[in-house]
């Protein structure tokens, strides 16, 4: 699940209700409930190569929650002074991830399927694609506070 060794950055692991089924398990998500924002929009990532990675960025605004629907990957998420990966392999277990939070997705296996739930509708001018930018904002954002 998480590193143990590492401060937490503000993600945390969601455990889903599971329902046992000996014709097979199901999970489900309720926004509000399971998820701690409203969901306005979800994605879902695929057909990743082996090797490859999904490049970091953060959001201003958006709040995201990603579920290993089949397969495993990790998401790494940086909040501009701590780093944590988690390793996501379970239908059942979600990973929260805060506004203001980077993060990138590495160690794909074969026939992953990442789904992504967001608090936002897309909005490119939400995005923060350079790590030092992100620093920068990060640091006015708490020293307003």
């Amino acid at each position: 699940m998480e590193s143990n060794d590492i401060k937490p950055t503000g993600a945390r692991l969601i455990e889903l209700p599971k329902i046992n089924d000996p014709r097979g398990n199901l999970t489900f998500i309720e926004s509000g409930e399971h998820v701690p924002f409203e969901v306005k929009r979800n994605y879902w990532i695929y057909d990743v190569p082996s090797g490859m990675w999904r490049d970091g960025h953060a959001f201003k605004e958006q709040e995201e929650f990603l579920v290993s629907l089949s397969g495993s990957f990790d998401v790494v998420v940086n909040d501009g002074e701590r780093e944590q990966t988690f390793h996501l392999s379970r239908p059942q277990i979600g990973l929260y991830i805060p506004r203001l939070t980077w993060r990138h997705i590495n160690n794909f296996s074969t026939n992953s399927v990442a789904l992504v739930l967001t608090s936002t509708y897309y909005n490119p001018d939400d995005y923060i694609a350079i790590f030092d930018d992100f620093k920068t904002l990060k640091n006015e954002k708490t020293e307003q506070l």
